[in-house]
C-alpha cells in the first residue's frame, strides 16, 4: 500500500434538502443521490510525490441511496497538475491504497460500478468554510456557488452544522445553500441541485480514514 496523507477544505452540493438526511441513516430526500464536489489540497503526498496546492472533484449519482449501489461516478483533476501527481490523486480519490471503508473515496466507489474516465480541465475555487460561502468553476463539467443559509424571518444567514464524530468523509461541516449547473458537455448531469443541500469541510486523512487532532 502507498503512504499517502491530505490536508483538504472541501465543498459539496446534493440534491437533498438543508442537513442532507444521508449523513443521518435517513434515505435521500427525493429517493436519489445526486452531488459534485471540489477539493482544494493544502498540503499533501502520495508516496514520493508532493499533491499541495493541487485540486480535483467529482460528479456522481445513485438511483436510491448510496449505499445501495448501482451508481456512477466521473472524477476531475486540474489541468495543472504533473503526471505523478494526477496518479496520486487518481488513486486516492478512487479508494485505492486505503483500508477498507476508511474513507468516503473508497465508499463512493465501491458503490459506482459506472466509472466514467477521469478527465482533466481547469479548476478554480474559492471555499470559506467560516462565512459559509464560496464558488468553484471546473472548465467544461460544472459550476458549483454556495452561500449562507437564510433566516425565513429576517433573511439574516443562519448558521448550522453537523458533526460526524467517527465519519469518513468529513468529522464537522458548516451547513449552506448551494447550486450546481452543469454544462453541457458533462457527462453526468445534475438538474435537480438548486439551492439545495451544500457543506463545507477541513479534512486531514490518510490510508486510515480521518485524522483527528
Amino acid at each position: 500500500m502507498t503512504p499517502w496523507q491530505l490536508d483538504i477544505t472541501q465543498m459539496q452540493n446534493c440534491n437533498c434538502d438543508f442537513g442532507c438526511p444521508c449523513q443521518y441513516t435517513v434515505k435521500p430526500t427525493h429517493g436519489t443521490c445526486e452531488a459534485s464536489i471540489v477539493y482544494e489540497i493544502h498540503s499533501g503526498f502520495y508516496g514520493d510525490t508532493d499533491l499541495s496546492g493541487t485540486k480535483a472533484g467529482f460528479i456522481a449519482k445513485w438511483p436510491g441511496a448510496i449505499y445501495e449501489g448501482n451508481g456512477e461516478i466521473q472524477l476531475v483533476i486540474d489541468e495543472n497538475t504533473t503526471e505523478e501527481q494526477r496518479k496520486g490523486i487518481q488513486a486516492i480519490l478512487s479508494g485505492k491504497d486505503t483500508d477498507e471503508m476508511a474513507t468516503g473515496w473508497y465508499i463512493f466507489n465501491a458503490m459506482c460500478p459506472t466509472k466514467h474516465e477521469t478527465i482533466y480541465r481547469k479548476i478554480d475555487a474559492t471555499i470559506n468554510q467560516e462565512e459559509r460561502i464560496g464558488s468553484a468553476k471546473v472548465e467544461g463539467m460544472f459550476d458549483l456557488n454556495v452561500k449562507p443559509l437564510a433566516n425565513p424571518v429576517s433573511g439574516m444567514p443562519h448558521r448550522a452544522a453537523m458533526a460526524l464524530p467517527n465519519g469518513q468523509d468529513f468529522l464537522y461541516a458548516e451547513v449552506a445553500n448551494g447550486t450546481t449547473i452543469t454544462k453541457d458537455s458533462s457527462i453526468l448531469q445534475l438538474p435537480n441541485n438548486t439551492n439545495t443541500h451544500s457543506q463545507l469541510s477541513r479534512n486531514k486523512m490518510n490510508n486510515h480514514g480521518m485524522i483527528k487532532e
